[in-house]
């Protein structure tokens, strides 16, 4: 399928992921539309850009021009509901509809494509890949899943060589892709409303590395059980991370690879997982012939991502923002934050995303959170879900072994956290609990 229409309606089109797509559409000289339930930075931006966005599920709010069946293209994202009214009328009169990983795997298709997938780090990992890439003046576009705090932007543009995309394993999405490239950063149970097991979760992972073109190549985690390049902190690993330490918030560590050694690598995203997802793009950008000097700099140039272990504030109190919405994401925050400030009392600030999540991992999230010096849960966030009897943050709150835990509303959130005396927060989760993050901190510095 070539993209033959002059004009794309997107459904969600607020996403992080979908936003990204509708630029790229809107730079194309593409009239570019769409709905979304909420105005958002991402939405506003997109208006500002052209866009002609609605807020109100009805289908008579659909503007004239993408009622133009012969020339219009419809793109959904799967985490709407089934029976939004807007997707329905386009289905009822004949569109053609692609869901949003269809439409990446369109333009992908006749590039050279590179895939990042995994359960967690995906996006950290292609947005480091973007800024390894723009860096050394290659060729390409990348679809990112956050918002690159270089580049401030979802969708990074340098040409149409390389489409970089991230391959998303939510309801399978990333059997679209047919990459030259693929990374996988990890497979940890996740979306078990889709996956009926992790054995099932693990077999869609290896299909989407079996759907590399010829000749292509897959760049693993060290301990995923699939053939593919390896990399991590094992000494066994074809890439891999030595003498890692963490100094002034920042990473230091040699890579060490075949007969090569990069020493002394400066990154300014500490925590074993973000230097995990800087080699997994230092190993891709290798198998593009990019020079070990070249790709060490830039890897000292990184700034971030935005809500990926990202410092709002570090005086008079340390704020730090991460979407981490999983058990292990969580872990992977409390020691990366723990080893910076071991002193410090540490409060995690939770908001609990998708009912069903949170029942599949009550216990193991219960566990994690117990680690920290304080705990304040929100109340669950649940996009596209409806509750579930007995799954409340109340519910989790009770299995959490702390004396400091806390239940709060959020009207009251700012208030409770600067009456406590804890020094270092961090604020998780993926639904919008981001919002409140601006108010902490001002609330904070007056």
């Amino acid at each position: 399928m070539k993209i033959n229409y002059s004009k794309v309606y997107f459904i969600g089109i607020g996403g992080i992921g979908m936003s990204s797509i509708a630029l790229y559409f809107l730079n194309g000289g593409k009239l570019v539309g769409g709905y979304d339930k909420t105005k958002t930075d991402l939405t506003l931006s997109l208006s500002k850009k052209g866009a002609i966005i609605n807020y109100e599920l009805n289908s008579n709010i659909i503007p004239d021009q993408f009622k133009d069946k012969k020339n219009t293209l419809v793109v959904y994202t799967p985490a709407i509901s089934k029976d939004n009214i807007q997707l329905d009328y386009f289905i009822k009169n004949g569109f053609n509809i692609l869901k949003r990983s269809q439409i990446l795997g369109v333009i992908s298709k006749n590039k050279f494509c590179i895939a990042i997938a995994g359960t967690h780090g995906k996006t950290t990992t292609s947005t480091i890949l973007s800024h390894l890439l723009y860096e050394n003046n290659v060729s390409f576009t990348s679809f990112i899943g956050g918002i690159s705090e270089n580049y401030n932007s979802n969708l990074i543009e340098n040409g149409q060589e390389i489409i970089l995309v991230e391959a998303d394993e939510f309801d399978r999405s990333f059997l679209t892709l047919k990459p030259n490239i693929a990374c996988i950063t990890s497979i940890d149970p996740d979306h078990l409303d889709i996956y009926s097991s992790e054995k099932e979760l693990e077999e869609s992972f290896k299909e989407f590395a079996g759907n590399l073109k010829e000749n292509g190549v897959l760049f693993k985690s060290f301990d995923l059980p699939i053939d593919g390049v390896d990399y991590g902190f094992d000494s066994k690993a074809k890439y891999s991370i030595e003498n890692y330490r963490s100094e002034n918030d920042c990473a230091y560590f040699d890579i060490k690879y075949q007969n090569s050694i990069c020493k002394d690598v400066k990154f300014k995203m500490p925590g074993k997982h973000n230097v995990c997802n800087a080699l997994a793009a230092f190993a891709i950008c290798k198998n593009l012939k990019i020079q070990d000097d070249d790709l060490v700099k830039s890897l000292g140039t990184f700034k971030g991502v935005k809500r990926r272990f990202s410092y709002v504030l570090k005086t008079p109190k340390i704020l730090i923002d991460d979407y981490a919405h999983h058990p292990n994401e969580i872990r992977a925050i409390y020691d990366s934050v723990y080893s910076l400030y071991p002193n410090k009392k540490i409060m995690a600030i939770f908001q609990p995303h998708l009912f069903s999540r949170t029942k599949d991992f009550m216990d193991e999230f219960a566990s994690e959170l117990s680690k920290f010096n304080e705990i304040v849960l929100i109340d669950i966030y649940p996009a596209r879900e409806k509750p579930i009897k007995g799954v409340s943050s109340k519910e989790l709150l009770n299995k959490i072994h702390n004396n400091k835990k806390k239940l709060v509303e959020r009207v009251d959130l700012t208030d409770y956290i600067v009456k406590s005396e804890t020094e270092v927060i961090v604020v998780m989760g993926a639904g919008d609990i981001s919002k409140e993050v601006d108010n902490i901190k001002n609330a904070i510095l007056n």
